[in-house]
């Protein structure tokens, strides 16, 4: 029975130290299609500024700010912070700032369809992930921690 319990143990061992090292890859996976998401969205808003100012001001309801502040965050967020997130540069302060523009995206709309709200479901708990968890090996945030470390050492 013990060296069954053994056999298990050092099988299950095996099994979380492959998962563990394909957490960079799909973490890197997770911050494509975020950054896909948003960057998209704010493309979206660059191509007709005066549409986008137009809903900002009569379609979104987005709390404590002008129309106006509100859709230059909401465009420059949804350009900028996606680049951030794929880089992996300020990875986790990226998915913080880019859960912030999803909850006010869904907090600004009157009347929000069941499945866009599901996606926004999705995209937060994604963003929760790589907040929580940090962009992974393939980062410039790793590149630099190990850049900074080595010349700490040094």
């Amino acid at each position: 029975m013990i060296k069954l319990a053994n056999q298990a143990h050092e099988y299950y061992q095996f099994v979380s130290n492959a998962l563990s090292k394909l957490h960079s890859v799909v973490v890197l996976a997770i911050r494509f299609y975020i950054a896909k998401v948003f960057f998209l969205a704010g493309l979206t808003k660059l191509q007709d500024w005066e549409t986008t100012l137009f809903l900002f001001e009569e379609e979104y309801q987005v709390p404590l700010l002008n129309f106006e502040v509100a859709a230059y965050l909401a465009t420059f967020g949804e350009i900028v912070l996606p680049v951030l997130l794929i880089a992996g540069l300020f990875t986790r302060f990226s998915a913080v700032a880019l859960s912030v523009v999803n909850a006010v995206a869904v907090v600004s709309l009157i009347e929000i369809a069941p499945a866009a709200l599901y996606l926004h479901v999705i995209w937060g708990v994604l963003l929760a992930q790589v907040a929580i968890y940090g962009g992974g090996v393939i980062s410039l945030d790793q590149l630099l921690k190990k850049t900074w470390l080595n010349k700490a050492k040094a």
